[in-house]
This record gives structure tokens, C-alpha cells and sequence, in this order.
């Protein structure tokens, strides 16, 4: 688990302030001390200080079916592996999420490589259910590095999103560029990056959190349209992947629309 930045021990500053000389200090420490005691164990008093919906990305584990695409326990979406590839684009609508019994993670994003190797750099929407209500944030991430949470852009369920990850002439350096159309904020960075461009993505995913593939949150339908080197994807069966949990199929994405050569996914355990 990623604590926030500036994040301070809340069990550590107890203890300092139960030993501290200043009489008031060591009060306001024991009413502290009784308020913990008596909240109901169900509820942990601490959970909402120490919980970070921060996640860190992983290439897939996925397993090729001949003719038939691929599975994976955290991705879904589609993937092309005719490669190299210096620019990968994509639009999409961040999904709404609902309700669920425990937390629940995904992310909607574009990105190149990472199919096939270990290498990863990408841009993309998070949208998470925990502590009783949902979360929608920006990030981008090069991996191995931890994805990078953009605060500028403030995500709403229902924003269009578009997205550009593209290579610079000279320099080693790629350009990361996420809009939201709704809002009319961007937010660009350039960065260093050295990976072989074998394979481009358009994925809904189940995020790695606290080490170990996330339960999929329940996501409503999202749309994805995009590009690869400039011209649409083609997109054919075997470039499709489903996402399977427990045994469980729970995320399939549909057939590529033969007009906008893109795909809609959605939640469906």
C-alpha cells in the first residue's frame, strides 16, 4: 500500500503526545485514547487516514488463445502486437461506479508495450468504490516506476477523456498528453522513455493494489476509439481480451465497431 505524500503516522503522534510534559497535550492524547475504544470495531477509526486509493499497473498475465484473444485476471480491452509503435491515441467516457460490498478498483487507460514485455509507459482514469462512496482521478505511469496521480485534472463520471502517448523525433523522450473535453483542462509531460514499442493498448483494468490484483469495480459501459501510428488499429477477435476473476468472466469487451473501429466494456460479474 502507497501512502500519500506528507503522510504521518497518526499511532505515532498518539504516542508522542501521551509522553509529552505539556499537561494539555497528554489530555487531549487519553480523550483521544477513549474515542478509539469506543467506536465499534466494524468501523476502524484510523481506516480513512491510512487508506490510499493509490495503485501501481502491471503488465498483463495473459494467456493467447489461438484465433480466440486472450485472457487475463486483470485486464481487458483490446491489444495490437504489430509493432513498433511511436503513437497510440484514444477517447473514451469515464464510467460511472456503483455500489459494491468491499472495495473495488479499475482504471481506463491507452498505453504502449507491456503486452509482451516489461516495459510500460500509459495515461489513463481511475475509478475506484471504497469507504461508501466512489473516486475518479487522472494518472500516468512509466513503468517500473509508480504511476503519478495528476491533481490538475479534477475526473467526474461521464467526462470524455482523449489521450496521446507519442514518441519525439529526437531526444529518447515521449509526450503524455490527457485532456478532459468535458472540463477543457490538459495536462502534458514529457519524459524519457526506452521501451520497443512491440504492442498498444485500449484497456479496462483491475489495478494492483497493496500488491495483488484488485477486485474489478462495477463499471458502467465506456467506449473506446483510438489510434496506433496515426491510422486505426484494425482491431480483429484475436487482438480482444477478457478479464477473468475467481473463475469468473468479468469483463469481456464487444466486437470492434466496424465504423469507428472502436470497442465498448463493461462491468459484467
Amino acid at each position: 500500500m502507497h501512502r500519500p505524500s506528507g503522510f504521518q503516522d497518526p499511532l505515532r503522534i498518539l504516542l508522542r503526545q501521551l509522553l509529552a510534559t505539556d499537561p494539555l497535550r497528554r489530555l487531549a492524547a487519553l480523550v483521544t485514547c477513549a474515542v478509539l475504544l469506543a467506536t465499534p470495531a466494524s468501523v476502524p477509526a484510523l481506516a480513512p487516514i491510512v487508506h490510499s486509493p493509490r495503485v501501481v499497473r502491471t503488465r498483463t498475465v495473459a494467456s493467447a488463445i489461438a484465433n480466440a484473444g486472450w485472457t487475463s485476471s486483470n485486464w481487458s480491452g483490446y491489444a495490437v502486437r504489430a509493432g513498433p509503435y511511436t503513437s497510440v491515441t484514444s477517447i473514451w467516457r469515464v464510467p460511472t461506479v456503483t455500489a459494491s460490498a468491499k472495495a473495488t478498483y479499475s482504471s481506463s487507460w491507452v498505453g504502449i508495450d507491456g503486452f509482451n514485455n516489461r516495459n510500460l509507459i500509459q495515461t489513463g482514469t481511475e475509478q475506484d468504490y471504497y469507504g461508501g462512496s466512489a473516486h475518479y482521478s487522472a494518472w500516468w505511469e512509466i513503468l517500473p516506476a509508480a504511476g503519478m496521480v495528476i491533481s490538475s485534472l479534477t475526473i467526474h463520471p461521464g467526462d470524455t477523456m482523449s489521450a496521446t502517448i507519442a514518441r519525439n523525433p529526437t531526444g529518447g523522450t515521449w509526450r503524455i498528453t490527457l485532456t478532459d473535453r468535458t472540463t477543457g483542462k490538459t495536462f502534458s509531460t514529457v519524459r524519457t522513455y526506452h521501451g520497443t514499442g512491440s504492442s498498444a493498448e485500449w484497456i479496462q483494468e483491475a489495478p494492483m493494489v497493496g500488491g495483488s490484483v484488485a477486485t474489478l469495480a462495477h463499471d458502467s459501459l465506456t467506449t473506446f476509439v483510438g489510434t496506433a501510428n496515426g491510422g486505426y488499429p484494425q482491431l480483429v477477435a484475436s487482438n480482444r481480451g477478457t478479464m477473468v476473476q475467481n473463475g469468473v468472466r468479468v469483463s469481456t469487451p464487444s466486437v470492434p465497431d466496424r465504423r469507428t473501429h472502436g470497442f465498448s466494456v463493461r462491468y459484467a460479474g
